[in-house]
């Protein structure tokens, strides 16, 4: 391997796919959500994102999406800055509830409106979509209606309409919520074959376990812990101090 070669892939590694410093954001009459927020995740990281109810999680996917517009700070989405409500092709959000993604009559027309409204011709569109699908396990969906569809079928067919652009990293707030176990199991082998840098939000501390190299605890507005899931998660004392419970599978058992 030559030297290039070696600095290429080095520099590949350090890539920043998400770089945020300073970043503070309050909801009108309220108190800071989020206090001088700094935090970096690097290409092809697998990252959960855990805190109590009201913490600020689905706030900060918020506002890396360019949905809110921060107080102060900065976020860069692969060193460009995010501007609020401008799209970015490389970001993609996948809602808690898929009721609230999926809204078209039928699987196929939901899974292609974004690549529609990236301006791709038909066959192109045609393409991604049965791509996504397949890649999600649910390609037999492509004519039925979203609303008649399971839950665990809903949240697949709404993973694949943000797969269909293609993105770099994609943000999943509480993706387990509402599954029942056998749609559950499916979306964690799911993530854990899946190729693109994510971040999950989420209370399911026992899936981070399993798909998750890195865990963010977030509480007073700023990232109390960031490292190993085993050994954050690990920690009973930090984890009860910020509203949360050792997961069940990391207490030792007689």
């Amino acid at each position: 391997m030559t030297q290039l070669t070696k600095e290429f892939n080095q520099k590949k590694i350090e890539e920043a796919a998400l770089s945020i410093s300073g970043l503070t954001f309050a909801y009108p009459k309220q108190g800071e959500i989020l206090k001088n927020l700094n935090l970096r995740i690097h290409s092809g990281e697998r990252v959960g994102l855990i805190g109590a109810n009201g913490s600020g999680k689905t706030t900060l996917f918020l506002l890396v999406c360019g949905i809110l517009t921060p107080i102060s700070g900065k976020i860069q989405l692969f060193d460009k800055p995010v501007e609020t409500g401008a799209f970015r092709s490389e970001m993609g959000l996948v809602f808690q509830n898929p009721d609230d993604q999926l809204f078209t009559t039928s699987v196929r027309d939901d899974v292609a409106f974004g690549p529609e409204n990236m301006n791709l011709d038909a066959e192109e569109v045609e393409n991604r979509v049965r791509k996504a699908l397949s890649v999600t396990g649910v390609e037999e969906l492509i004519d039925r209606v979203p609303q008649n569809l399971s839950g665990g079928e809903k949240c697949m067919v709404a993973i694949a309409s943000v797969l269909a652009m293609q993105p770099q990293i994609i943000l999943y707030d509480e993706p387990t919520a509402n599954l029942d176990l056998r749609a559950r199991r499916r979306l964690i082998r799911f993530l854990q074959n899946s190729q693109e840098t994510y971040i999950i939000s989420t209370h399911d501390l026992e899936m981070i376990l399993e798909v998750c190299d890195r865990v963010l605890l977030l509480d007073e507005g700023q990232i109390i812990a960031d490292g190993n899931p085993r050994e954050v998660m690990g920690d009973k004392q930090l984890m009860e101090a910020h509203g949360l419970e050792k997961p069940h599978s990391l207490t030792p058992h007689r």
